[in-house]
């Protein structure tokens, strides 16, 4: 019988702010049959479809992904805020709501022939996601299939991804902001 996730994700009201219920997985995550599950749950729905490297975003994506990738028997990928990785990188900006940040991936590890699976703990509005995907297309991969333990539909990034002809699975929805 598979865990009830959804049970195992801690909600805190206003947190950052004020009107925010914040999904906090770190209680998912310090459930070991919880974060076995949730990783296993990716990892079989994109076997044999194949992926030769999961990449995860900085930094609730390293945890998920990495397992994933363990599952799968393939490379990781860090996707990292500008100035975290050593060598040459290449990088992506995308919109905050005030101001503009950037991600960046090693400029070697990816090319054509190499099948992504991006992987991250939750989409919200989509920004990071569709930059993350637009960087490692970048590099000649494929990127077509994306999966986030959270999804907040409300918030549209779900929508968004699937827009840049990716396929998604999310193993929990939270309905509201």
């Amino acid at each position: 019988m598979s865990l009830d996730l959804k049970s195992l994700v801690r909600t805190i009201p206003d947190y950052p702010k004020k009107g925010i219920l914040f999904r906090d997985i770190t209680t998912l995550i310090e459930h070991p049959e919880g974060f076995k599950e949730s990783v296993e749950r990716i990892a079989a729905a994109h076997r044999g479809l194949g992926i030769t490297h999961v990449a995860g975003i900085e930094a609730r994506g390293f945890i998920f992904g990495a397992g994933v990738a363990i599952a799968l028997g393939v490379g990781f990928v860090p996707i990292r805020k500008k100035g975290k990785l050593p060598g040459e990188t290449i990088g992506q900006n995308y919109a905050l709501e005030y101001g503009v940040d950037t991600i960046e991936i090693h400029a070697d590890v990816l090319g054509a022939g190499d099948h992504v699976l991006l992987v991250d703990d939750l989409i919200a509005t989509g920004g990071t996601a569709i930059a993350a995907v637009g960087l490692l297309r970048r590099t000649g991969a494929t990127v077509n299939h994306a999966a986030f333990v959270i999804d907040l539909p409300d918030l549209g990034g779900a929508a968004k991804l699937r827009a840049e002809n990716m396929q998604l699975q999310a193993l929990i929805d939270f309905e509201g902001h």
